[in-house]
């Protein structure tokens, strides 16, 4: 496995202003989306993606996850930053997609923080959700 970087919700502005060639990808649950909210990169300049990597309210591992995300035909120039919940399971899918050679970057405290890192998360901290 390659090493992943991470970074907190806190810097992903900063991070931007620096790199243009960015997308997003969310791998929560559907119900996630529906029930918590979701990113909206979109308002960063940032395409946004939504992939399960588990599904369900039982959270099954999605056993098409790697080929959904290979049938997005992601340009390897693009940096793939990664969001869950709180940073795990997008730690796993930034580790796939850069075994298939993509840069990917999990956001370590997620989209509703992290107790683990004591960080706040994306929608706490302001960035834009829809």
């Amino acid at each position: 496995m390659s090493e992943v970087e991470e970074l907190a919700s806190k810097n992903i502005k900063n991070f931007l202003q620096l790199e243009k060639q960015v997308v997003l990808i969310d791998v929560r649950t559907e119900e996630e989306w529906n029930n918590i909210g979701m990113p909206d990169g979109e308002v960063l300049n940032v395409p946004t993606y939504f992939l399960s990597y588990q599904l369900g309210e039982h959270r099954i591992l999605n056993e098409n996850f790697e080929q959904e995300f290979l049938d997005l035909q992601i340009d390897k120039s693009k940096k793939i930053l990664c969001i869950c919940r709180s940073g795990a399971r997008s730690l796993h899918a930034a580790e796939i997609f850069s075994n298939h050679g993509y840069t990917a970057i999990n956001i370590s405290d997620g989209f509703e923080g992290s107790s683990v890192i004591n960080e706040p998360g994306w929608k706490k901290i302001g960035l834009p959700c829809k």
